[in-house]
């Protein structure tokens, strides 16, 4: 790397693990490096972290992700972090957050669901704050999850907590000592709202009127915009942590899934010919798609859209007020139905054979088999999914709602079970049994079959990834119909969004685009011509569609949004807006440059 150039560094902790980032002042990742953190999950609907554990994980991947580069070469840092609740005690040790009182996990994680009857009663109050949260206050945000430690752990948490931060503000704090909060977070998951600042009737209310007491300081009286420069930088301590000199600046943090829609949705479009190029920033959806999916839209003006949080103001990009939609389980939905199906085993081993990663051998083979006339549509055919199998959080904002797979009768053409024996259906009616049934009927794609015959080995090999890839894309699709429904909301409250830019790890998916962009639609339903931009391998081609999709050139925007905070912070650039809205570069491989 050249001597002269300078970077900055982004850390996204995630649900599962933490990643760090060297990116150059054009927005270009240099390095990237994956550690993983723990989980826990000491009772049901119960997940935790130990906030130790994920401090020590981030400082082992920026001394790796670093080591290329003399430190006087790093400008600054940025941090983003999942929406988990952080407890520490008067003298910042850990605090447990579950009965099991084991002190290093002292983190509630965003997809802890305990507090669900707390944030029930919430709602119940009616309360004008939450008009900001989309009327009903979600088991994900931290005042019903704080609730819940002071009706549930009063003697072994409640009383000993004497901090209590959001994951990227312990970060903040742990890199610099600064007790400043970010305002991304007080906003979007506390109810924070400036610029009156926290409002003491709902505290009251809520029965947590002990937090009022030292001007908020359990739960932070001082807010700064993302990338504002946080204390006087990076202290010795977490310098020699991280491998860093002392007083690298550091930008205030952002929620993970804020920070990738800071790394997208500015992307420089110029040029692709996307329909009504050179609308507004506020015409733009970032979708922010990992474990979970976030929907991020930006406003000029407060919009209200029931069952979808915000409006926040200068919540992800200053001077916009953001709404954002999302769907508790996604990534891990998908994850759940390939590894919980009977053919995982066989699938994962013809994967493996064949060169690939599971996900793209099952793209792989869904391509081949929508090829086919003689199969019947795959998406439509009697299998249905309703996604919500860890509730749905916007637009119906029921945390306790639960997802469903039904069949109507056996799908034509497919592996489906009956009274425990594994059946493939043929259009015709007849139906052949395996792998051990001899039951009548027609050949197997592929493979010779008569009346009375068994299936082979082989033949079950193939019946099993197509079974597999059927379940996958139809919850695949499920999913983006749940995007669409959003859509739907955020434009009848007002938004006016003509494009979606798609990032996180889901957006590495062919399938998982291919299917948004299809899912979508336009604003009256009809289907327009989709100009997806094309994908690096070149697989991705127009079809009949509704919004158009943008993948940026830099796939890692998250990590790019969380090094924007340490590039703000050192001065490099006057502000956020500024940042995002800088073109860098050209269009490389069919995807616009960020």
């Amino acid at each position: 790397m050249a001597s002269g150039q300078h970077y900055f560094v982004g850390v996204d902790v995630g649900t599962a693990s933490v990643r760090a980032a060297l990116v150059t002042h054009e927005g270009r990742v240099k390095n990237l490096v994956e550690e993983p953190i723990h989980i826990w999950e000491p009772h049901a609907d119960q997940y935790v972290q130990s906030s130790e554990d994920i401090w020590a994980m981030c400082c082992s991947a920026v001394r790796k992700v670093t080591m290329g580069v003399k430190k006087d070469q790093v400008r600054g840092i940025g941090f983003d972090a999942t929406c988990s609740l952080v407890v520490l005690d008067q003298n910042f040790q850990p605090v447990a957050v579950n009965e099991d009182g084991i002190c290093d996990r002292n983190v509630v994680m965003w997809m802890d669901h305990r507090a669900a009857e707390q944030a029930a009663r919430i709602t119940a109050t009616g309360h004008a704050a939450l008009k900001r949260v989309g009327g009903v206050m979600s088991p994900e945000m931290q005042p019903p999850k704080l609730l819940w430690l002071k009706e549930n752990l009063m003697e072994s948490c409640w009383k000993d907590a004497a901090h209590f931060f959001d994951l990227p503000d312990f970060l903040s704090w742990k890199a610099t000592g600064s007790l400043s909060r970010s305002l991304c977070t007080l906003v979007c998951k506390w109810t924070y709202s400036p610029p009156d600042g926290w409002d003491d009737t709902f505290w009251t209310t809520i029965g947590l009127a002990d937090l009022l007491e030292e001007n908020y300081f359990k739960i932070g009286s001082i807010a700064s915009c993302p990338g504002v420069p946080v204390g006087a930088g990076l202290t010795q301590e977490a310098a020699a942590d991280l491998g860093l000199n002392p007083g690298v600046a550091v930008g205030t943090s952002l929620i993970d899934a804020h920070a990738g829609g800071l790394g997208v949705i500015g992307a420089d479009v110029a040029g692709f010919r996307l329909p009504r190029e050179g609308q507004p920033i506020a015409s733009r959806m970032a979708l922010i798609c990992g474990t979970s999916s976030c929907h991020m839209a930006i406003s000029r003006q407060a919009l209200f859209v029931p069952g979808v949080w915000g409006p926040y103001q200068s919540a992800m990009v200053p001077g916009f007020w953001l709404n954002e939609g999302g769907q508790s389980a996604t990534g891990k939905l998908i994850d759940h139905i390939v590894k919980s199906h009977p053919a995982h085993t066989a699938v994962q081993e013809r994967a493996e054979k064949s060169g690939e990663g599971l996900y793209s051998f099952l793209n792989h083979h869904l391509e081949t088999m929508a090829t086919d006339p003689t199969l019947p549509d795959l998406l439509t055919s009697n299998l249905h999914v309703w996604p919500d199998f860890h509730g749905n959080r916007s637009p119906l904002a029921d945390p306790a709602l639960k997802g469903m797979v039904r069949a109507d009768e056996p799908t034509p053409g497919f592996l489906h079970e009956r009274d425990g024996e594994l059946i493939f259906s043929l259009a015709g009616g007849g139906s052949l049994a395996g792998p051990d049934g001899g039951r009548p009927g027609a050949a197997v794609p592929g493979h010779a079959a008569g009346p009375g015959s068994k299936i082979t080995s082989a033949q079950s090999r193939h019946l099993h990834v197509r079974w597999s890839t059927v379940r996958i894309s139809q919850n695949v699709l499920s999913i983006q119909l749940g995007t669409r429904h959003i859509l739907q909301a955020m434009r009848e409250a007002g938004h006016d969004i003509t494009t979606l830019f798609l990032c996180g790890g889901l957006s590495k998916n062919r399938l998982f685009v291919w299917t948004h962009a299809n899912a979508t639609g336009g604003r009256d339903a009809r289907h327009n011509l989709l100009l997806l931009l094309m994908a690096a391998d070149g697989l991705m081609k127009a079809v009949p569609s509704g919004l158009p999709v943008v993948l940026p050139a830099e796939r890692e925007a998250v990590l790019v949004g969380a090094a924007m905070l340490g590039a703000c912070a050192s001065g490099h650039y006057g502000s956020i807006q500024v940042c995002v809205l800088v073109p860098t570069g050209s269009s490389e491989g069919g995807r616009p440059l960020l």
